[in-house]
């Protein structure tokens, strides 16, 4: 079995973030990076699917600068085969940019399974996974919290309102990874040594142009500083006081 992951290059997010000069972007000093969180569990499912269904290779594909080889080793580490980059030095807000570039490299892969996490931590678009689907003409299932594959076909079960969907699915097929489908290895010190060693190809991403752009951050305003209003019964009337004041604003 052949299956592709395709994991994106995001900062941590246990950070104060800081606005860059140009007021619509993220500014970078300091920042550490790491594979989206989504992505580490699509990579994990790769990896079990490919130990129930050997013999089987697993692609770790990212689109990025040339510091995001630094995720795809990381993928590697864990126990992914090979690994490419697509390399842009700027990776566009634009879902639909990025999906081009990676449907470009994904369709003539061969691939039996795509797996991409179900959204980025950081644009939280939710969207690349299916918008590729859409350009390669493959089944697409989104938000997945339990996977089998066999026999050619895949069953999947995600969680809906009030309960569980099951889906069944053709191969070759795309599907999206949920929280929830597991929780991934940790990369062994053998496994570090070893993804040295894995291929990691290079190449150029074939970005069109962005439909969507940023064209303004802000951060949040700072939360007003908390105060005691009073103890007990004390501090009912007070308390009222507060939320009629609110009320009326809303």
């Amino acid at each position: 079995m052949k299956i592709a992951v395709c994991i994106k290059r995001v900062p941590v997010m246990e950070v104060k973030f800081a606005i860059a000069k140009d007021g619509a972007s993220v500014d970078e000093t300091g920042l550490k990076y790491d594979v989206n969180d989504f992505d580490l569990w699509a990579v994990e499912a790769a990896l079990q699917l490919n130990e129930k269904n050997a013999p089987g290779e697993v692609t770790v594909i990212s689109l990025g600068p040339d510091a995001a080889s630094e995720q795809i080793r990381k993928a590697l580490s864990m126990g992914a085969d090979k690994g490419v980059l697509l390399k842009a030095d700027k990776v566009p807000g634009d879902a639909f940019a990025v999906a081009e570039a990676l449907a470009a490299e994904l369709k003539a892969g061969a691939y039996d399974v795509i797996l991409f996490g179900k959204k980025s931590i950081d644009f939280d678009n939710s969207a690349t996974g299916a918008m590729v689907g859409e350009l390669l003409g493959l089944p697409v299932v989104t938000g997945v919290s339990k996977l089998e594959i066999a026999g050619g076909k895949g069953t999947a079960h995600r969680a809906v309102e009030g309960g569980v969907e099951v889906l069944e699915f053709p191969l070759p097929a795309i599907v999206t990874v949920d929280e929830g489908l597991n929780k991934e290895r940790l990369p062994s010190l053998k496994g570090i040594m070893a993804a040295k060693k894995k291929p990691l190809e290079t190449k150029p991403a074939q970005l069109g142009g962005a439909g969507v752009t940023v064209s303004k951050m802000e951060l949040p305003p700072e939360r007003a500083a908390g105060r005691i209003v009073g103890e007990g019964a004390a501090a009912v009337p007070e308390l009222v006081r507060l939320l009629q004041s609110e009320a009326k604003v809303l």
